[in-house]
């Protein structure tokens, strides 16, 4: 059996490709390309979160939330969180903490690096029926509650590093 696994060629330990930085931080806001493998077979869907645990909020900060993914799909490719995107319609995506409707790259206030956690979820349910406007927090918990296995991979940002 595959092990279940999470890759993207645009980010590298401890690395944050700057394309993907929000535009008030210099960025073109585009979002990473994200492949996975070895889905557990008893996976109904998929999800695939970007988290910032460091934000100085009560909540960190959701910055991608991308749900209803097939379990036959097996990459998002960069640029898919652009609801211009050709690939946006794969999965649902909906709101983040900029209050945005799909990716919203990092932008921390200034001071330490922050961790960008981009998690891919293995669901037991064939898909959540929301608003694209739920609340990232709400929404998050529900993923968490249905899923089945989890692989993740982080990235470092900070203000002003090139």
């Amino acid at each position: 059996m595959e092990k279940f696994f999470i890759y993207s060629p645009n980010i590298e330990d401890g690395k944050f490709h700057l394309p993907q930085v929000y535009p008030m931080c210099g960025g073109d806001n585009i979002s990473p390309e994200i492949r996975w493998s070895g889905i557990p077979k008893s996976a109904k869907s998929l999800a695939l979160t970007m988290f910032d645990p460091d934000a100085p909020t009560d909540h960190g900060w959701w910055h991608w939330m991308v749900i209803n993914i097939p379990v036959n799909i097996a990459l998002l490719p960069e640029g898919a969180g652009d609801p211009r995107s050709e690939y946006f319609d794969i999965g649902f995506q909906t709101i983040n903490d900029y209050g945005e409707i799909g990716y919203g790259g990092p932008c921390p206030p200034p001071g330490p690096a922050h961790r960008y956690i981009i998690t891919i979820y293995a669901l037991d349910v064939e898909g959540f029926e929301v608003d694209r406007k739920i609340n990232p927090q709400i929404l998050s918990e529900a993923i968490q509650k249905h899923a089945i296995d989890s692989v993740s991979i982080m990235a470092l940002y900070q203000r002003g590093w090139r």
